[in-house]
């Protein structure tokens, strides 16, 4: 008997157009089925024993879409193409020259071209109208350095390659900051890139007391600062602080206020807390963390990559919609424990743009494992999303995957050797390790730990419709239904009516009856829960969690700047929000083919 496992249309359009495997045209992936083993053959080969078991136990976790590797995998493994299966990489350091900065701009282009989305972060570029003193050139700046890489990246799509997507990271102390904050105002620039700001504790102390904050480069080797104020700072890519120029000194506040003001106006920059990105790093006593990939749930190293998977959290409900409902967090542990053997074994059989890339990722087998389909699971549960139980459940939840994942990790260790950056004595010292229970600190003092980090929440937008449209990630339920546009394989678009899978599930058994109040979409939650929910799951997660909140158009101004203020006092490692306004949009707004790309805030974050 031939089980259909697709309730919508869009969601075979989306396996048969991004992720069915053809060879010269010809269909090897007849079904669903075939796809779910071919990925699990392909990382079974990883396994020198028992690797027919493990087979059987990768296909038995993808079977009926009870966990979603990372878009790459699904479409790559097992296929033969020369591609990467890692979604997302952040690049090395851009080095402040004409040749550092096209070596950087040909390293990206050969990333995406394999299907990477690319980070970087732009801070070491000198700022407008310096002058470099070894060639006697006046410096355009970071901004306009962008637009090169925005150009690239729509030559690379224009071949035929997935949607790209980048991220690009400026320091708050760099000179150009303003013109970074406010580089998206005119929707038509730097339409492939996601912007960020990378805020130090020092920054949000400043805006607070409403100090004088200091813009400022590093005075290069060679180049004299003779009679300039000079502080020292621990500068992007740099190993230990060195001295830099002041270029000028404005209000922190007024800062502050400029970046509130861009993402209340256009939803961009969004804001990343780099000092507590890198004080919660696992491998803080190597490296230094001032990039991540395009959404942000991996902040990442030079060179390093996303190795990504989602658990869906509606595959393991009983009872749903009834006074019996339950959620089976002993089968998701079970699933946590497979998947984190399923990623840890992307490493070894993917492809990578750059040996660099291999490298890095190869000595610290970092993989993120999360859940999706968190609100369609909570409906399915009858618990309103933003309530008390759905926090409790939801830290759980991240609970069981993060300490089963932990778990396994170690005894991978002791079947195949911990990550080759390992330092026990450094790595027990970490932030995040010593939260966890002793049993596992003990373990990875005894056997060691396989990889150096294990979780993360990505946004899953094209893999969770794939998945008959479960609710995204972590994200509340945006629509009950819409209407969405695909771009189909042979590169036309198609509107698809789609419906959210709770609600479609309900439909079909009560029928046209009045919903429950658990039926709550993203518009009727305060943008407070949304950090509450986020900060319930931090926790758990030693990478990050990419996460919108959803800010009504006629929020005030002064209550949409104090969520920021409330996500760094609930310890989050960044914020992301999204206001519809006349530059951006609103997020299920349909879109032309002329219109700019997807805003990173969108259904369609991720580069999967």
């Amino acid at each position: 008997m031939v089980t259909d496992y697709f309730q919508a249309r869009i969601s075979r359009d989306i396996w048969d157009s991004k992720y069915r495997y053809r060879e010269r045209g010809e269909i090897r992936d007849v079904t669903i089925e075939d796809s779910w083993r071919r990925i699990a053959h392909a990382l079974s080969v990883a396994e020198k024993t028992d690797s027919e078991q493990w087979l059987h136990k990768f296909y038995g976790v993808l079977r009926g879409f009870r966990f979603l590797p990372g878009g790459r995998i699904q479409a790559g493994a097992g296929t033969g193409h020369r591609v990467t299966l890692f979604n997302c990489f952040v690049m090395g350091e851009i080095e402040d020259s004409l040749d550092g900065i096209f070596d950087a701009l040909k390293e990206g282009a050969l990333t995406m071209q394999q299907g990477g989305g690319i980070g970087y972060d732009f801070s070491t570029l000198r700022p407008r109208g310096d002058i470099a003193q070894s060639v006697g050139m006046i410096a355009s700046g970071p901004v306009s350095f962008m637009q090169i890489w925005d150009s690239m990246c729509s030559t690379i799509l224009s071949t035929g390659a997935r949607r790209g997507a980048m991220m690009a990271t400026l320091r708050c102390d760099h000179p150009d900051i303003e013109e970074f904050v406010s580089a998206k105002r005119d929707p038509a620039q730097l339409r492939h890139f996601n912007l960020s700001v990378l805020v130090s504790d020092d920054f949000v102390r400043a805006a607070r007391s409403d100090e004088p904050w200091p813009l400022v480069f590093p005075v290069r080797r060679g180049e004299e600062a003779t009679g300039a104020e000079t502080v020292e700072r621990l500068w992007s890519g740099a190993g230990a602080p060195q001295p830099c120029r002041v270029y000028r000194r404005i209000s922190a506040r007024e800062l502050w206020n400029k970046i509130m003001r861009a993402t209340y106006d256009y939803a961009e920059p969004g804001v990343i807390f780099i000092d507590r990105v890198n004080r919660m790093n696992n491998l803080w006593y190597r490296e230094r963390i001032s990039a991540t990939n395009p959404c942000g749930e991996i902040p990442l190293p030079p060179y390093g990559a996303c190795d990504l998977g989602s658990i869906n959290l509606t595959k393991f409900i009983t009872g749903a919609f009834t006074d019996r409902s339950k959620l089976d967090l002993h089968a998701i542990g079970d699933t946590a424990e497979v998947a984190t053997r399923m990623l840890d074994n992307v490493a070894d059989i993917s492809h990578f743009p750059l040996q660099k890339q291999e490298h890095t990722e190869r000595s610290e087998r970092r993989i993120g494992l999360g859940f999706t389909g968190l609100a369609d699971a909570l409906i399915m549960l009858d618990i309103p999303y933003g309530s008390a139980q759905s926090l409790t459940l939801a830290g759980e939840v991240m609970r069981t995957i993060c300490h089963r994942a932990y778990r396994a990790s170690i005894e991978l260790a002791r079947e195949k050797g911990p990550f080759p950056w390992f330092e026990p004595d450094r790595y027990l010292d970490g932030p995040f390790i010593r939260t966890l229970p002793e049993d596992i600190r003990e373990g990875i003092r005894r056997h060691g730990i396989r990889n150096s980090h294990l979780t993360a929440i990505a946004p899953t937008g094209t893999i969770s419709l794939l998945a008959n449209n479960v609710s995204s990630g972590l994200e509340p339920v945006y629509a009950l239904e819409y209407s969405r546009r695909l771009r189909e394989a042979d590169g036309s678009m198609t509107a698809h009516a789609v419906v959210d899978y709770a609600y479609n599930l309900f439909r079909e058994r009560y029928g046209n009856v009045p919903l429950p109040p658990a039926f709550i979409t993203a518009e009727r939650i305060a943008p407070n829960a949304h950090l509450d929910m986020q900060a319930a799951l931090q926790p758990y997660v030693d990478n990050a969690i990419s996460k919108t909140i959803n800010v009504p158009a006629e929020y005030g101004f002064e209550q949409f700047r104090s969520l920021y203020d409330y996500a760094y006092d609930k310890g989050l490692k960044g914020c992301t929000t999204f206001r519809p306004n006349p530059v951006t949009g609103a997020v299920l707004v349909e879109k032309e083919e002329d219109s700019p790309a997807i805003h990173c805030c969108s259904l369609e974050r991720e580069a999967d």
